[in-house]
């Protein structure tokens, strides 16, 4: 087990960058623009499979693209927890991609080719996110994935749709400049940006240093849509929906959640974290989160809203696991990036299907939609039980975690943020399947033109579900096996 040289992890970054050209260039022909996206994602896959087996062997795939200076190269590594965010991504973009053809051409909507083509480039640089050696590679792909992503936001064009991108850019940018900072300040304290298991900031710097310097770590991951650095995510919503399925599951947010486990893990380490309180700070801040955010989406009716609002909360359980500074928090945060992200972008897909088939976008308006759209509401159901942590889904495997967590770090009172979280996942999730499935629509002929969507989005709903139920059942294949390596790692061998 160790580090071994491999071309792969840049041969799989550059699939979807060639792919974007290929879209632009078959652009006016949507059948094969469409199946590059297609054979892209399923290329991609492939590569991120193929190196599946060595990372779960404990190696660690390397690749030295630009040498630049010591201790800060452009370069690939791809480890245990990359994996996860990778492999993670890699499925989502194909279903998502699939989806999102049937979606496109549903509502006709307009500049398809510009859509696909930033959608090839985002996923891209998530992956390379995913795979990145040090902090400086971190950082250039986090700030291509926001100005690649904001073409997406502001895709309908709309006043508010540009009002909307505005503040998305603001958000993200300024936080860009924070990072920047951070990883300029990381590199004067130590010579090095490169991700050590357990850290490397240890005896670097003053207590007071560190701990500004994690400051600017948490407000330059602002993609983690921490509050209240979180408007910028439900003002998104006015994006078509497979780009918030992509913006919640597959990319954006996650990369915010992956960034902040990355610094806690790889850059300062659990045992420093505890002795400059760090972990009670995150505590803090995700407690709120999760809480008053849960307290948003109970307001809300528009759905996508309310998910938005819902994946405001759930992001923060991560955020929650890592500050219990345990085994198994940090494994209940690393597995939920791949548990949220199933069930989140299962419900994601079913809004979308429902402005499509139905042409309905608040929650008031779906009475009765069971009728005509069974399957659908089903798997929405389905994905709502599992957010609340209620099992045949994967959704209660990462919150047992956390709830032993809590207990294991010596914070009982974070159980209590848990299981009031849950009452209220419960509260805002409930009324909206009860609304669909029980209630009847106030005139008898609301929903005679309304049926289920194109395969080409019913697939994918069914698809995501799925594997949120197989996750439940097999949770260790392969999601838990690379957690276990990773924690291992961070922790000096202890396995979960």
């Amino acid at each position: 087990m160790g580090d071994i040289p491999g071309i792969l992890p840049a041969v799989t970054i550059a699939i979807p960058l060639l792919a974007s050209v290929l879209i632009l260039i078959t652009g006016r022909y949507e059948n094969l623009r469409e199946s590059v996206t297609i054979v892209a994602a399923v290329a991609m896959l492939g590569t991120v499979l193929a190196m599946l087996p060595s990372v779960l062997q404990g190696n660690r795939i390397t690749l030295l693209i630009i040498p630049m200076v010591p201790g800060g190269d452009f370069a690939l590594k791809v480890d245990a927890f990359g994996m996860v965010f990778a492999l993670t991504g890699a499925v989502l973009w194909l279903l998502n991609s699939l989806y999102a053809i049937g979606y496109m051409r549903g509502l006709k909507e307009h500049a398809q080719t510009r859509f696909f083509f930033c959608m090839a480039v985002a996923i891209a640089a998530a992956i390379g996110i995913a795979f990145s050696a040090n902090l400086l590679t971190l950082f250039v792909f986090y700030e291509i994935l926001t100005i690649i992503t904001y073409p997406l936001v502001v895709h309908i064009e709309t006043p508010e749709a540009m009002r909307a991108g505005r503040k998305y850019l603001a958000y993200l940018l300024v936080g860009g400049i924070f990072l920047l900072a951070a990883v300029i300040l990381t590199y004067l304290l130590t010579g090095t940006t490169a991700f050590v298991p357990g850290g490397f900031l240890e005896g670097t710097g003053s207590p007071v240093v560190l701990q500004i310097l994690f400051l600017l770590f948490m407000v330059g991951f602002v993609k983690a849509a921490w509050m209240p650095l979180h408007a910028w995510l439900p003002a998104a919503m006015i994006a078509p929906t497979p780009v918030s399925a992509f913006l919640h599951a597959v990319a954006v947010v996650t990369a915010g959640v992956f960034g902040i486990v990355r610094i806690a893990g790889w850059v300062y380490g659990m045992d420093l974290m505890a002795a400059l309180g760090l972990g009670t700070l995150l505590a803090v801040i995700a407690s709120f989160t999760i809480i008053v955010a849960s307290l948003f989406a109970l307001t809300e009716d528009n759905l996508k809203r309310r998910l938005a609002y819902s994946t405001v909360s759930q992001l923060s359980y991560i955020l929650l696991g890592v500050s219990m500074l345990s085994i198994a928090g940090m494994t209940g945060a690393m597995a939920h990036i791949p548990i949220h992200a199933f069930l989140k972008i299962t419900l994601f897909f079913v809004a979308g299907a429902i402005i499509v088939s139905a042409g309905k976008e608040s929650i008031s308006d779906m009475k009765g939609l069971f009728q005509k759209m069974p399957v659908t509401v089903l798997m929405f159901s389905a994905a709502g039980i599992g957010i609340c942590g209620l099992p045949p889904l994967a959704g209660i495997i990462s919150k047992i975690y956390l709830a032993i967590g809590a207990v294991e770090g010596g914070v009982p009172i974070l159980l209590i943020v848990i299981i009031v979280s849950a009452v209220l996942n419960a509260s805002y999730f409930f009324p909206i399947i009860y609304t669909m499935i029980v209630e009847k629509p106030e005139k008898e002929d609301a929903l005679h033109d309304v049926s289920e969507p194109p395969l080409t989005m019913l697939v994918p709903i069914i698809l995501t579900a799925t594997i949120s139920l197989l996750i439940f059942f097999f949770p260790t294949m392969p999601f838990l096996d690379l957690i276990g390596i990773a924690v291992a790692e961070i922790t000096g061998g202890m396995i979960p």
